[in-house]
């Protein structure tokens, strides 16, 4: 864990006791709802059951404040929970965990297996989400299951538009965080701020548009893969934007030059995947050469990826590493990629 990381958790922990004791007033819970959980003593012991008693299409904002503890559960936020805030009440990531361990092939109750998107150990289709200080984990582990196929594991699945994550933290193998879109009609915008995004494969992921701005991006080599790759946008050819890594610092115990910045995905005909990783500390495990290649055949498309302002052992300039001009970087900021129609701007 970073300093800063540290700093935050305790300036957090700080205005939480301000808070409790009436000296400031808390953002969180300054208008609205707050609904508490906590294995004991709360009122609600799950925290899929405090979703579920937020009342439908409501206009009033609500907050789930959860108590310090794990969590073993699935659980999913329904596109009906409008301005939903779900807050760790120790303002400190590490005190709730949300865990589960369902994988791609896992096989459903009633047939079928579960799939990517349904591994998820969190999913939340609403708009308007805010969720700060949790840990969102996927626990399973494709060497400890040797003999399993379709191991991919989402720990967060994000299918709503106008989601923030603010010092989350989120942990899993092969796809842990997926921005997801059923439809190139709707533009869905996510933004995670600060915390930890913890994976080895493709695991910042998906068709929506995505920015991970100032977070510690960690790339695992415990799992039995000889190669990381850091993501895998998925972009709709209609939309601009797709994923946006910015001021991010990225670290790996992989050995040099084992790791790719991304390979394309192309999960259907019009996905044409867009990415950019700009002012961000790369290590030297990132590949000096052919940092982007693609999944089952695709490849990436010249024009669509970039980089820009990167430092660190593994920011080489080179003709296989477009970089953006500074022209072109004034176009790729976290505010473009979630500004939309209505001028969304979490990132100020």
């Amino acid at each position: 864990m970073f300093p800063s990381r540290r700093v935050s958790a305790v300036t957090s922990a700080l205005a939480g006791v301000l808070c409790a004791a009436g000296l400031i007033a808390s953002p969180a819970h300054a208008a609205g709802v707050t609904l508490t959980v906590a294995h004991t003593g709360a009122q609600f012991s799950s925290i899929q059951s405090a979703v579920n008693a937020v009342p439908d299409n409501s206009s009033t904002p609500y907050t789930i404040s959860i108590a310090a503890g794990t969590y073993a559960e699935y659980l999913t936020v329904p596109a009906t929970k409008l301005h939903l805030t779900m807050l760790g009440a120790t303002g400190n990531p590490a005190d709730v965990r949300i865990d589960g361990s369902r994988y791609n092939g896992l096989a459903k109750p009633g047939g079928g297996t579960y799939g990517t998107e349904g591994s998820a150990t969190v999913h939340v289709k609403a708009d308007g989400f805010t969720a700060q200080h949790l840990t969102f984990r996927n626990l399973f582990s494709r060497q400890a299951n040797p003999s399993v196929t379709g191991t991919q594991a989402v720990a967060l699945a994000m299918e709503g538009d106008r989601q923030t994550y603010l010092d989350c933290d989120f942990y899993g193998h092969q796809d842990t965080l997926l921005s997801w879109n059923s439809t190139a009609a709707r533009s869905l915008r996510q933004y995670v701020r600060g915390g930890e995004v913890d994976g080895d494969v493709d695991f910042i992921f998906g068709n929506g548009t995505l920015v991970v701005d100032r977070s510690h991006i960690n790339l695992l080599s415990d799992d039995g893969f000889t190669s990381g790759y850091l993501a895998a946008p998925a972009t709709f050819g209609s939309n601009r934007y797709g994923i946006l890594l910015t001021g991010d610092t990225v670290t790996s115990t992989f050995a040099a030059g084992r790791l790719y910045l991304g390979r394309a995905w192309k999960p259907s005909g019009d996905a044409v995947p867009q990415m950019v990783v700009r002012q961000t500390s790369l290590p030297a495990a990132i590949r000096t050469d052919g940092p982007w290649t693609g999944i089952s055949g695709a490849t990436w498309t010249p024009g669509r990826y970039g980089e820009y302002a990167n430092t660190g052992p593994g920011a080489t300039v080179n003709s296989a590493r477009p970089q953006l001009s500074a022209a072109d970087a004034a176009a790729f900021t976290a505010a473009a990629y979630l500004a939309g129609g209505d001028g969304w701007n979490p990132a100020q």
